[in-house]
């Protein structure tokens, strides 16, 4: 099996170089600095048991996927909508597109059933773009649980977790999903195909709309967030609006908010992504991980007085930041 891997940075460059290193036939697809550091020296891994590096193939043409027999999407929410109709154009027929980004994703609401079938947030796809150029026949979603960090170019650093949960968006357990989780297994991956996919989704999005933003707006690491009485009633009550929203579109989420927020602080002090993207100068996740629940919300009639505090305020912090490097 040949896999493309597109936006590989610190989840995609994790994914690519375990299964570089296990023999699969894997490219990657990125960009920059990190993408020369990637073609001249490999990828180095820091794990907490050591180091390792691993050659791999790296690109920045899309045409590089076309003989994939499937393509992994760890992109931002927000670089894939510019960049759709260069994925769109380059899949080989009927070659699978696994979603494995953070949020409520672009193909949410597809092969979803019920009065909100088919429909699309502006905060994930504006226009429903995403949506009309890749067939939702193509998508296997994907929940992404690895801690990981872009170090420098070519080196990221993995804290912990490994599993990628794969699932058919028709709950099937198909030939294709359980090829692709045998394939991230030689990897020493865990990759469980779920029949409820967008329900695991909600699970991780629990904790992620919520302290992604806390982490930007404090500078502070997800276990000191967790941990700290002084937050501890604005991460609950906007977990509580979460819950409400996911309750609204028919999911229950399997772990208490106490649960989630101990799995949290067990995790210690890795930086979220969304702060380390604010510290890198880079555009932050905000839209798909919060603005999308308030905007779900706002569409079921479900009240996000703190989740719209925590969105705005951070969407006010990107401006803020762009206007002064501008």
């Amino acid at each position: 099996m040949r896999i493309a891997v597109l936006g590989a940075g610190a989840i995609g460059g994790f994914l690519g170089a375990r299964l570089a290193r296990a023999g699969v036939d894997v490219v990657l697809i990125a960009r920059g600095p990190h993408l020369h550091a990637m073609k001249d020296s490999g990828i180095r891994v820091i794990e907490s048991d050591g180091d390792w590096t691993v050659p791999v193939e790296a690109t920045d043409d899309f045409a590089g996927m076309r003989d994939a027999d499937a393509v992994f999407v760890t992109l931002k929410a927000h670089s894939l909508p510019p960049v759709a109709g260069r994925l769109a154009q380059n899949l080989g027929a009927g070659t699978p597109v696994v979603s494995a980004q953070n949020g409520i994703p672009w193909w949410y609401f597809q092969r979803h059933g019920g009065e909100l079938e088919g429909i699309h947030l502006e905060t994930v796809d504006p226009g429903g773009e995403v949506a009309r150029l890749i067939d939702p026949s193509r998508v296997i979603g994907c929940v992404v649980y690895p801690a990981t960090s872009l170090v420098s170019p070519g080196v990221v650093r993995h804290v912990e977790g490994e599993r990628f949960s794969l699932g058919e968006l028709d709950g099937q357990e198909s030939a294709r999903s359980v090829d692709l989780s045998r394939t991230l297994a030689s990897a020493g991956l865990k990759a469980p195909v779920q029949p409820r996919i967008r329900a695991e989704l909600w699970l991780k999005l629990l904790g992620n709309a919520v302290f992604n933003p806390l982490s930007a707006l404090t500078r502070a690491p997800l276990g000191e967030i967790a941990r700290s009485p002084l937050v501890a009633q604005v991460v609950r009550a906007a977990m509580e609006e979460v819950d409400a929203v996911a309750r609204g579109v028919g999911i229950e989420i399997s772990v208490s908010i106490d649960q989630r927020i101990k799995g949290a602080a067990r995790v210690g002090d890795h930086k979220t992504s969304m702060l380390q993207d604010l510290e890198a100068g880079r555009p932050m996740e905000i839209d798909a991980l919060t603005g999308s629940v308030v905007e779900l919300g706002d569409r079921l009639g479900v009240p996000v007085p703190h989740l719209r505090t925590l969105y705005a305020s951070v969407k006010l912090l990107e401006r803020a930041g762009l206007n002064s490097v501008g």
